[in-house]
């Protein structure tokens, strides 16, 4: 077997083409084969390996360049992939596929915008896979009602693809389309954000365990979904576990990078677990990426308070009541200016009873009520 080949574990077509290759190593059939048996097989490293030598005796077909792109994101080198597809896609500007796969390149790139305009009505009508990257892409750009009205165009055109729905899904739920959100996530059956969508779901349900388990199973199959991480760390505080809560909450916040709520949730995971200086720094960040969110003025008061800072409360608590009236962490640093009268021992009992009282018959307390807000707080 070719030496560049022979310390990985390699089986059935593949072996046998690679053997093959070895007694004819400049047999462009047969690097074009062994090349296609890789990519199959998900062993991109050897697929692209190969195009590149089936290149060196003659330029590749737009078959094998396809291939070649599709190797390129396997290995998740996108730039690569969208160096390829961008030269397939000006010689065949109409075909869907290419469209998707150099949009999705771009995407990774974080070129969103010339993704979504490569994702036009034919693409998405033609594959059901363009229609889901719109909606993400639309959602994350925050054009909700936009992407929500073509949101329920397209789960009725193409209304067997889970990722689609599971899209759809987490849509919704920002909609506070519940009905919908249901739906589309059980039409989404194993995919990582319909099962985060019914972990959101069984929080509000009251229904912890049901939702730990729901996350756990999206993060098993997906470790990189912020979502289902946030989720795993709110259950862990419905159950009073405040340590793992603010660990994995901000876990999820930090690969949500820009989501305003999860760095409230974990700022108010750590307050609840005694940590004010970790509580700080989150409401911190979650004050630089939106200046105008309510929640980021009044917890940062609340920390203040609790830090015998009043003179530094004061302008944060009215910041943030001038911002939102309905402002939860402004209204709790307002009552405890308030009531404790530079007394932070007093402030820290008040605050410790405020937010483990709890507000209705189902037990929920003050914190988990607001701390759930956080997959929804953008």
């Amino acid at each position: 077997m070719a030496a560049p080949y022979n310390d990985v574990a390699i089986g059935g077509r593949l072996e046998l083409l690679l053997r093959l290759l070895d007694q004819d190593p400049a047999n462009a059939s047969l690097l074009s084969d062994a090349a296609d048996a890789a990519l199959t097989e998900r062993r991109p490293d050897i697929a692209r390996d190969l195009y590149t030598r089936c290149e060196a005796l003659a330029p590749l077909s737009s078959a094998q360049l396809g291939q070649a792109g599709l190797a390129a994101m396997q290995q998740a080198d996108f730039a690569a992939a969208e160096a390829i597809f961008a030269r397939l896609h000006q010689q065949q500007p109409a075909d869907a596929s290419l469209r998707f796969n150099l949009a999705w390149s771009l995407a990774m790139l974080k070129r969103f915008d010339e993704a979504l305009a490569l994702l036009d009505e034919q693409t998405v009508i033609a594959l059901p896979q363009a229609a889901m990257l719109r909606i993400q892409l639309m959602h994350d750009g925050e054009r909700h009602d936009e992407a929500f009205a073509e949101a329920k165009r397209h789960i009725e055109r193409h209304p067997s693809h889970k990722g689609l729905a599971a899209a759809v899904s987490v849509l919704a739920m920002d909609m506070e389309d519940v009905a919908l959100a249901r739906e589309c996530a059980t039409r989404g059956g194993e995919h990582p954000d319909a099962l985060t969508t019914l972990g959101v779901l069984a929080l509000g349900d009251e229904q912890g365990g049901q939702a730990k388990a729901l996350f756990e199973r999206a993060l098993k199959l997906n470790t990189k979904a912020p979502r289902a991480w946030v989720g795993v760390g709110l259950a862990a505080l419905a159950a009073g576990d405040s340590a793992a809560a603010a660990r994995d909450i901000e876990h999820g916040a930090e690969m949500f990078a820009e989501h305003v709520g999860s760095w409230i949730a974990a700022g108010w995971a750590h307050v609840i677990k005694g940590d004010l200086e970790a509580g700080r720094r989150c409401f911190a960040k979650a004050l630089a990426l939106d200046h105008n969110f309510s929640e980021s003025h009044g917890s940062l008061g609340v920390i203040a308070i609790l830090e015998n800072r009043f003179d530094d409360a004061r302008p944060l608590a009215a910041t943030a009541l001038r911002l939102d009236k309905q402002s939860f962490s402004g209204a709790l640093a307002h009552a405890l200016l308030l009531q404790s009268q530079n007394k932070p021992d007093l402030a820290r009992k008040i605050i410790d009873r405020a937010l483990n009282t709890p507000i209705d018959a189902s037990g929920k307390t003050i914190a988990q009520a607001m701390a759930r807000q956080a997959l929804s707080w953008r």
